[in-house]
């Protein structure tokens, strides 16, 4: 054989190995919950990096939920020639076969496996896992019935991850930016425990998605889905409403501690919401007067008031039932009472400072 046919074939040999090692399309499962999260083709973990499929959108939200200090890395997916449609309020409409998955993950220590630091945000389709610990992939699928979630959990080699309808825990260690170290249990929600958070309206008792609402999602964001034709009816972009990034020290204090409220709390303590029977209401529609809890004593005494008198007391974080809930991190007082095992110091120091530069006094109010 001559070399040049050699070559020729050898090309062909290469081009054939790398077409076996081809990524899955996306898919969707009409009834049946794959036992491995890699059956659905949104995310592919191989040769060392967790990526999005072709044709997966990953998008972030302006102001995220906190988990224990994971970062998230989100998607979304809707069948070939399907569209979302926009909602001014409420969550988009999506069409039947819509997978969003939302992937938790830490900064790996290279010391060990268990001690974890805070990753930065990042807006990629795939990560590098030398760099990352990956714990638990989330998945909300659109069915007929309706949403169903599907709690998915990474093996250690980060190779796959399994179905865990019970959930589970993990022991792990902060490293905070100082270098103290604080241990935590991470705790992965069971499929029940999901409508806790992902159930706003409590007598429909029906799953949705929080975060893909039009104010969560930057207007940037989507534009480009309504030009790939994933999203129709939407407005001009100075029509959009839109939540503001709680970090963003230049905005107002009070404007971003709504946001953080609103993205944090807002699912339950919304008018028809889970906790609508506290009569606090903290989504964005909320106003900062009694219904948002200003001056408003609770429904019930107990372990969850700290024996504080009010929800929030004007220029007194420390006598607000608000934050004594809050920054606790005992299981019968805390909120959210899901999806957190650690206090989040950034988000909580936002809304004490709000909460102090709040003027009046709950004199009136006192029995």
């Amino acid at each position: 054989m001559r070399p040049r046919s050699f070559r020729f074939l050898w090309v062909l040999l290469v081009l054939g190995l790398a077409g076996c090692h081809r990524a899955p399309a996306p898919q969707f499962h009409a009834q049946s919950n794959p036992e491995r999260l890699s059956d659905w083709g949104i995310l592919n973990a191989d040769d060392g990096t967790l990526r999005v499929a072709e044709g997966v959108q990953v998008y972030r939200l302006s102001t995220p939920l906190f988990s224990d200090y994971a970062q998230k890395l989100r998607t979304v997916w809707l069948p070939p020639g399907q569209t979302a449609k926009y909602s001014s309020t409420s969550v988009f409409q999506f069409p039947v076969g819509t997978v969003i998955s939302k992937t938790f993950y830490y900064r790996r220590d290279a010391s060990h496996g268990g001690r974890v630091h805070e990753a930065p945000a990042l807006n990629a389709t795939r990560l590098d896992l030398r760099e990352v610990r990956l714990i638990e992939t989330r998945l909300l699928v659109r069915r007929q019935s309706g949403w169903t979630a599907l709690p998915y959990v990474w093996n250690e080699a980060q190779t796959e991850a399994r179905l865990s309808r019970a959930g589970g825990s993990l022991q792990l260690i902060r490293i905070q930016d100082d270098g103290d170290e604080v241990p935590f249990t991470y705790v992965i929600p069971d499929s029940n425990q999901c409508a806790g958070c992902h159930a706003p309206n409590i007598k429909a008792g029906e799953l949705q998605p929080i975060g893909l609402k039009a104010r969560h999602v930057s207007a940037e964001q989507l534009g480009a889905w309504s030009a790939a034709g994933l999203l129709r009816d939407l407005p001009a972009a100075t029509e959009l409403p839109q939540a503001v990034d709680w970090t963003d020290a230049s905005i107002d204090v009070g404007v971003r501690a709504r946001a953080y409220l609103d993205i944090n709390c807002g699912h339950c303590h919304n008018r028809s919401g889970p906790a609508d029977t506290s009569g606090l209401v903290l989504d964005a529609s909320a106003e900062p007067d009694i219904s948002m809890g200003v001056c408003k004593p609770p429904v019930a005494a107990g372990q969850g008031t700290g024996n504080r008198r009010f929800g929030i007391v004007p220029g007194r974080p420390d006598e607000s039932i608000l934050l004594y809930r809050m920054e606790s991190t005992d299981p019968g007082a805390m909120m959210p009472e899901l999806g957190r095992g650690l206090a989040h110091e950034e988000g909580n120091a936002l809304v004490r400072q709000w909460v102090s530069g709040l003027s009046g006094s709950c004199g009136a109010y006192r029995s």
